[in-house]
């Protein structure tokens, strides 16, 4: 008789599962916040950034095309100007665009 009996309790192997269960839980949490699973909502984030990197393109484009156009045919700095001002264009045309997009 002795044999059958586990010595374990039923309702401590429920708790110690349940305890398990929720350091499984955390620690998928925990990892999912670590890989950057866990972000909801970062719409905004992700927004704020392509504005963001249109705008500097847009500035660095237009200064770079300009400054080889005018190194190229001696112009300095009018056609530096010009494409600068080409470029910032174009770079709020685009933030427009995007911005304005419904989801």
């Amino acid at each position: 008789m002795a044999e059958k009996e586990s010595g374990l309790d039923p309702l401590d192997e429920d708790a110690r599962l349940d305890s398990l269960d929720e350091r499984l839980r955390r620690a998928k949490h925990d990892e999912a916040i670590r890989s950057g699973e866990a972000r909801k909502d970062d719409g905004g984030y992700r927004l704020g950034n392509r504005v963001l990197a249109e705008l500097l393109g847009g500035l660095i484009g237009g200064a770079l095309v300009g400054l080889g156009l005018d190194h190229l045919f001696g112009t300095a700095p009018w056609l530096l100007l010009v494409f600068l001002f080409l470029g910032i264009v174009n770079a709020f045309r685009n933030i427009i665009r995007i911005t304005s997009k419904r989801p």
